[in-house]
This record gives C-alpha cells, structure tokens and sequence, in this order.
C-alpha cells in the first residue's frame, strides 16, 4: 500500500487527460513505477488519465516534464501533456505566462500563453516521409506518411475518416515490422469547414484517445510537404476542439503547437493497492 495524502491535478488537453504530480520541491519517485502509474490511470478503479506527468527541477529549462503512457511505460513526448504543462507550471507560480521553458526528453520546448492558450514550440521534426511505403494501403486509404515530431507518428490519409477503423488498422500499424520503434497512428481528412479532421491510435495508450498534440504536429508536417497544408494549420480533434500548428512546412523550422491545457480539479492521493 502507498501513503495517502499526496497532491495530484488533473488535467485536459483538447481531451487527452494526465495526472499531473508537482514534484519540484518533492520528489515523486515512488509513484513513478509502471504498476502505480496504470493503477493511477485505470479508468473506473483509479483517478482515469492517458498519462502521467511529473514536474520536476531542471538544470536546463525553467521545468522539467516527465511523460509516462497509461501503460506505464515512458515517452520522450506528449504535445498536450506539454501545453498542459504550460498551464499548470504558470498557475504553480514557478514559470512567467509571457515566456519560459520546459525540458523533455525529446529536447528544451519554449512556452508560453498566447491569447490564453497554452503554446509551445517543439524541436525540428525529423524523418518527415510523404509517402511511407512499410505497409500497402487498405481501401479508403490515399497515402500513408512517416514524421517524427519528438515521436514517431504516421499519418494515413483517407476517404471517411469516422469511418476508419482505428482501433483496428491503428493497432496493426502500430506494430509495423517496418517501424523501428512502433509509432502513432493519425488518420486524417479534410473538413468541410475548412482544415482537417484527425483521429489517433496512440502508442502506449494502446487505444484510440480524443486528441494528440505530437500527432496534429507531424499530421501538418506531412500535409506540407504534400503541398495540402501552408504554414498554419488547424486539425479539429475527437472532443470537437481545435489544435493549431504554425510553421511546421519550415525546414529545419519549429513548429509551433497551441491548444487546450484546463486544470479540471486538485485532489489527494488515497491508498493505493
């Protein structure tokens, strides 16, 4: 059994949830374990969250984020874990809203809060393919691309894309023999309203979630390079709200990435079995 008593928040970002453990002054180690972290996430048994984040000091940036999967493993990135992080960092009182930074694994993000959103900028995307050739295409499949925007993610075009099937053709995928590291996977189609409609198999969650923040990055990225996306792009999520990317067709440019980070409530850890 673990103590009681601890702090946590929850968090959401355009639908993507986390458990958010401030552990700038205390460390959190002891609740970091793969076992803890999924009975932290169940939904229904625990708090229910697709992941895990721990702030923690950092020699190189203002903060330091530390991202765990729901299945408890660890991830160099989450898009919306890190604008969650935005937000929370400046309501702690340890970040400035104009501007700071925050460490991952997958490199030093620059922060801030834009026209009261949460915005950050990622490193380079790298490995950006426009047409991935690891698997043949399933009907109502145009293209499939590869881009890794701190991770790996692909990014299938297709007719329908509330008719795809994404737990299914996702968890295949996923597991592609061709990809060294599994990735995401990110259908898309364009919207009628304009910009484009995105639903995502995420790696480590293991299951379609509501949103991906690294997903709606490299999702702009290959749009770009297939000339279907300019420099800004808004990709509308499963809970019906926005991400917006910025410069994500520069080369060797940082896209940027805004969208939601809402604190939903401040609780206390129970016992935990």
């Amino acid at each position: 059994m673990r103590p009681a008593g601890r702090a946590f928040y929850k968090l959401c970002g355009s639908g993507n949830d986390f458990v958010f453990l401030d552990a700038t002054r205390t460390p959190a180690d002891d609740l970091l374990d793969p076992a803890t972290i999924r009975r932290l996430c169940a939904r229904g048994t625990g708090i229910g969250a697709d992941g895990v984040v721990a702030l923690t000091p950092s020699s190189a940036a203002t903060i330091r984020m530390v991202y765990y999967n729901s299945d408890g493993s660890r991830a160099s990135l989450c898009g919306n874990a890190a604008l969650c992080t935005t937000r929370l960092a400046v309501e702690l009182g340890v970040a400035d809203a104009g501007g700071f930074t925050i460490e991952s694994d997958a490199g030093v993000l620059d922060a801030r809060i834009r026209d009261g959103l949460p915005e950050i900028d990622l490193q380079p995307v790298v490995e950006l393919t426009a047409e991935w050739g690891g698997a043949p295409l399933a009907p109502g499949e145009r293209w499939i691309g590869f881009a890794r925007a701190g991770v790996p993610h692909l990014v299938i075009a297709v007719d329908d894309v509330e008719a795809a099937d994404v737990a299914g053709r996702g968890r295949l995928l996923r597991h592609a023999a061709a990809l060294a590291d599994g990735a995401n996977v990110n259908f898309v189609a364009e919207s009628a309203g304009g910009g484009w409609r995105m639903r995502t198999y995420e790696r480590g969650v293991e299951g379609e979630t509501l949103a991906c923040g690294t997903g709606a990055v490299a999702c702009a990225a290959v749009l770009a390079s297939r000339g279907a996306a300019g420099l800004e792009t808004t990709l509308r999520t499963s809970s019906g709200l926005p991400l917006r990317v910025r410069s994500a067709a520069t080369a060797g440019g940082r896209p940027s990435l805004a969208g939601e980070g809402r604190i939903v409530f401040r609780g206390e850890l129970g016992e935990l079995g």
